[in-house]
């Protein structure tokens, strides 16, 4: 029987270099790099299988020396402005073909030298990688703005990214096991933020309230906070003020879910916003519980026909529209929805049986409740 390890030490210059050529082939990134400078990926390619075949043949760990020298190539990495995840990619790929080469060593290996060295991958494999992500984050916070630092946070998480956590630490922002994700969305479509106003506007919402946000296209501003009892005042405040930077009536949805699932939470959230009435300035954060007819009825043309139809009567009327959200705002309350809207209750009243004449349905009741919140939620978020 051969000796895996001595076959994985003679091949160790030729699988490096198929790893480099890998990476250049699948990394636009590192094949800029390596045009710029050949020499260094392929000496660290080299240098790691090296050192893995000497450490895994006399099942020793990394040393502190050698987990300084693979943090500090992860940290030219991110001095040079790889991004995070051409990353998390090569990081992928080295363990792909790490994997590969040994089942090319193995045709003739001793069974016990292949499990010392799966053991050995398993083992080491995770500190190599922490200590590869730790110096390219600390190498980019000497190259990207904190701004940009705390969006590829946000983006870290919402995608489930496990680099995740060291962001956040690197950010000196603390990490949870649950988050609020606040979608806020322009309800102008014709709204288009140049890149300055975009990062301006980013910058004075990380001033009021440092966690992780980002732009996640020019109509659509996401923030996520640790789900706490304060949350949704928070996101509420944060709203508000983005509402106000960009000058346009702003829609804002959210939810609520494990860190393991914010990409689940980020498409309710979002669904919400798009279902959910823009508003000059954001008076409350709604969520699947207050919307969940609203986002039934989106998903059914029939039903949205009919609360179409609906709508288009209660047009008919004087201020029908606005009085029907106040008194639902206010919980039926006749006096809060009447100071809201400047009227004498009796005023309110009147339009109050002008609904129910001209839908049929009386807004007083459940039924009446139900339907044309539903209605008036509808005809809001279409502006």
């Amino acid at each position: 029987m051969g000796d895996l390890f001595g076959v994985l030490a003679k091949r160790v210059a030729a699988n490096a270099r198929r790893a480099v050529e890998v990476y250049s082939r699948e990394l636009p990134e590192w094949r800029a790099m390596g045009e710029r400078d050949v020499a260094a990926p392929l000496e660290f390619a080299v240098l790691l299988r090296r050192r893995s075949v000497e450490l895994a043949s006399h099942d020793q760990p990394f040393t502190g020396d050698d987990l300084a020298v693979i943090a500090s190539v992860g940290r030219a990495r991110g001095r040079a402005g790889v991004s995070l995840g051409s990353c998390r990619r090569v990081l992928g790929l080295h363990t792909t073909l790490m994997m590969q080469e040994m089942h090319e060593a193995a045709a003739d290996a001793e069974l016990d030298d292949l499990l010392r060295m799966l053991n050995w991958l398993g083992e080491q494999g995770f500190a190599a990688q922490d200590s590869y992500i730790r110096g390219f984050l600390d190498g980019q916070r000497h190259l990207l703005p904190d701004a940009e630092r705390v969006q590829r946070l946000a983006a870290a998480l919402l995608t489930g990214d496990p680099a995740a956590a060291e962001l956040a630490s690197s950010l000196d922002m603390p990490a949870a096991s649950q988050y609020t994700v606040t979608v806020v969305r322009i309800a102008d479509p014709d709204f288009r933020p140049a890149p300055a106003t975009r990062a301006k506007i980013l910058d004075a919402l990380l001033a009021m309230d440092r966690v992780p946000m980002r732009w996640t296209d020019r109509l659509e501003f996401a923030v996520l906070l640790p789900a706490t009892d304060r949350d949704r005042e928070r996101a509420l405040a944060l709203a508000a003020a983005f509402a106000e930077s960009v000058g346009r009536p702003c829609a804002v949805g959210a939810d609520t879910a494990s860190v393991s699932d914010l990409r689940g939470a980020v498409a309710l959230a979002r669904q919400i916003s798009r279902t959910a009435p823009g508003e000059r300035v954001p008076r409350r954060i709604r969520t699947v519980a207050d919307m969940f007819v609203e986002l039934g009825a989106a998903r059914l043309p029939e039903i949205d026909l009919w609360l179409r139809e609906v709508a288009h009567r209660l047009s008919r009327g004087p201020d029908l529209v606005a009085t029907l959200d106040a008194y639902y705002r206010h919980d039926k309350n006749r006096g809060a929805a009447a100071s809201d809207l400047y009227v004498h209750p009796r005023t309110l009243d009147y339009r109050l049986r002008r609904a129910r004449e001209l839908t049929g349905i009386d807004p007083t009741t459940t039924h009446g409740v139900r339907t044309l919140s539903a209605t008036v939620t509808r005809i809001l978020a279409d502006g």
